[in-house]
């Protein structure tokens, strides 16, 4: 625990996907013009967010189209992205202290033939598809001929992912896995961000994907101040994908949910239990859901429904916690692409004794957050970042 800051215990929430504007380097992305947030706003003629612009949510460069709170009670700012790329695990390993300098490659015409060669032989299986395509799609494309022929479905997206899908009939969940295993180590060879497990039911016409998606991540290339924290003696607690996007690495537990009120949920319930360390979550649905299908109005609804949420989670925070409220990239759903978008991210941080209402300003890098964690609990150094907490603390 901090013994200067008298913090114990901080809540990190990433709302995946809420970015608040485009980036300087956004079109070497062509991602000119992207504002998350904003651009929804705009769509749908205005959003009501009362709890998060309580918090100053408005009040951040980007945030266009919020009510403006004269007396936020946290403080506010937003964070450029100083890896290379556009990728959740890039996002999510700067915010822990990793700026990677190389993207993650992708394969917008399918996996070249020496990956899928090696993935034929070491899994022993054919496959279908090998092309970039929507998860949905692809399985109303190949789903009858997946059942009919027993070869799983293999695409990739504008990510650096390789998704393997199969009919929980036909592939059963457990030997998904394992052949996802298998591809994660030859990932690995070629740099590729995530192995994702993609199972699906249903009968021809009315293919459905299951919540039993698993994410197998290429491990961090450095140490994450989540491997710090865990080598203290701390608790560091992982819910959502945290767990898949660092490699099952640094973390005390691991606690998957379903979507995100089950997300909240259990974040919720950790912090019944767990009462110093980090707690740390991720709520997924604004991007898998709503902002990679282009659904302005679900990306809306979904984060109504946490602010609605949100003073749960206020109301059982004591005087030594310190709740982070952030993103780890952009996914406008307004815009033609259906990728992740190069965009700034909302921080917000609050405690009942930090500083309310102090601008953050512009964070050159996501490992601000990395740093500060650091700093509160007096562990080594990051490489990377620059703390806030004297700005947040009395």
């Amino acid at each position: 625990m901090a013994k200067d800051s008298n913090i114990h215990r901080i809540i990190l929430i990433t709302l995946d996907s809420l970015g608040i504007g485009e980036l300087p380097d956004a079109k070497e992305y062509n991602d000119e013009g992207s504002n998350t947030l904003g651009n929804i706003i705009k769509a749908l003629g205005g959003i009501a967010l009362p709890n998060l612009e309580e918090m100053g949510l408005g009040l951040i460069q980007g945030a266009a189209g919020l009510q403006k709170t004269m007396h936020p009670i946290a403080s506010y700012g937003r964070m450029a992205e100083a890896s290379k790329g556009k990728d959740t695990a890039a996002g999510h390993w700067e915010i822990a202290g990793i700026i990677i300098d190389k993207p993650f490659p992708i394969y917008p015409n399918g996996f070249p033939k020496e990956i899928m060669d090696r993935f034929r032989q070491e899994t022993g299986l054919d496959y279908l598809g090998n092309k970039a395509a929507s998860g949905t799609e692809i399985i109303k494309e190949l789903g009858d001929e997946h059942i009919k022929t027993g070869k799983p479905i293999v695409y990739t997206s504008a990510d650096s992912v390789f998704q393997i899908s199969a009919h929980e009939d036909v592939i059963p969940v457990d030997r998904l896995y394992e052949i996802c295993e298998i591809a994660r180590k030859i990932a690995d060879s070629y740099r590729i961000g995530r192995v994702i497990a993609r199972p699906f039911i249903g009968g021809s016409s009315s293919f459905k994907r299951t919540e039993r998606r698993k994410d197998f991540s290429m491990a961090p290339t450095d140490e994450t101040v989540l491997d710090r924290l865990n080598s203290s003696g701390l608790s560091v607690v992982g819910i959502g994908k945290i767990g898949d996007i660092y490699g099952h690495r640094g973390l005390t537990r691991e606690i998957h949910t379903r979507d995100n009120m089950d997300g909240v949920d259990k974040t919720i319930a950790a912090m019944q239990k767990i009462h110093t360390g980090l707690i740390f979550t991720n709520l997924v649905d604004f991007d898998m859901l709503y902002g990679h299908r282009n659904d302005a109005m679900g990306y809306a609804n979904a984060l109504q429904e946490f602010d609605k949420r949100l003073p749960e989670i206020m109301g059982r925070l004591t005087d030594s916690d310190m709740l982070m409220i952030t993103a780890d990239h952009g996914c406008d759903p307004t815009t033609p692409s259906t990728d992740h978008s190069r965009e700034y991210v909302p921080l917000l941080v609050y405690g009942k004794r930090l500083r309310a209402a102090v601008n953050l300003g512009t964070r050159k890098t996501f490992a601000d957050i990395g740093q500060t964690i650091a700093e509160v609990f007096h562990i080594d150094r990051m490489r990377n970042g620059k703390s806030f907490l004297k700005e947040v603390f009395f």
